[in-house]
């Protein structure tokens, strides 16, 4: 697939975040459209998976850790064909599967119910460490906050990780710098993120989150390098591709209004 092709999906992915949260008056639209670009290479490019086989012995696994950018994961899944779009209007209602956080009871292709952040990783290395016990060929990716590496169960799980080789699992960090209360240098400072990953003995790749030259390169880099897991340092823009959310914290969890809702899907075209 061409890139100004996954660049078009993104797009859509983009509006289809906006329209959910927008109809739901409520969710997490910053996080969500920051890492809408690595999610399109992941499902269009990257990972096999199939949604008329969703529980595919060797699929790959993706744990969305930061699971507040539920809206992402969704947009995706219904474009790629796990579920139908009419549940757009449906996020956050009760007794949809689109629940605020993803829930793995009620939605195919959501691997791990996530939520209360600095999780994700663990779970995602028992499913690495599953295909290594097993002897299946799956990979695992999942995708962090920037903000979620204050909670300390995110080292002990990278330790891990390191420590049984999990050269089969790919982290990313979606590094946007804001958080719900602001800067996370601000916050609790978690800088430096890479170097930290290199003193617990993973590979360390740093990407623009948004250039897909160089989400593509980082993965086929991560492929090639054995006895370690990787983590892509993804530095991404919060809000990306609405000019009023972007690098604006208030957009972490807040839905537009109508007005603003209108000027996003023109901004979306």
């Amino acid at each position: 697939m061409e890139i100004n092709e996954l660049q078009a999906i993104a797009k859509g992915l983009r509006r289809d975040i906006v329209e959910m949260i927008y109809k739901a008056k409520s969710g997490h639209p910053g996080g969500s459209l920051s890492i809408a670009d690595i999610l399109t290479v992941l499902y269009w490019k990257e990972m096999n998976v199939d949604p008329k086989n969703p529980k595919m012995e060797n699929r790959d696994r993706f744990v969305l850790s930061k699971g507040h950018a539920a809206p992402a994961l969704y947009a995706v899944l219904m474009e790629k064909g796990f579920a139908s779009k009419d549940l757009i209007p449906t996020l956050r209602r009760w007794h949809s599967p689109l629940q605020g956080h993803p829930d793995m009871k009620k939605l195919p292709g959501v691997e791990m119910s996530t939520g209360s952040l600095g999780q994700g990783l663990s779970a995602a290395n028992g499913m690495a460490l599953s295909a290594k016990i097993y002897k299946n060929d799956y990979r695992v990716y999942t995708i962090l906050g920037d903000g979620e590496l204050q909670e300390g169960q995110v080292w002990e799980a990278a330790m891990t990780a390191a420590h049984y080789k999990l050269d089969n699992l790919v982290a990313f960090v979606d590094s946007n710098n804001l958080q719900i209360d602001g800067n996370v240098t601000d916050v609790m400072n978690v800088a430096p993120i890479a170097a930290k990953f290199e003193a617990f003995n993973w590979n360390v790749i740093e990407i623009d989150g948004h250039n897909y030259e160089e989400i593509i390169a980082a993965l086929e880099k991560a492929r090639s390098v054995k006895g370690k897991p990787t983590v892509i340092v993804a530095h991404t823009v919060k809000g990306k591709g609405v000019s009023f959310m972007e690098n604006n914290a208030g957009f972490h969890g807040a839905a537009p209004n109508e007005d603003e809702y209108k000027q996003a899907m023109e901004e979306l075209k």
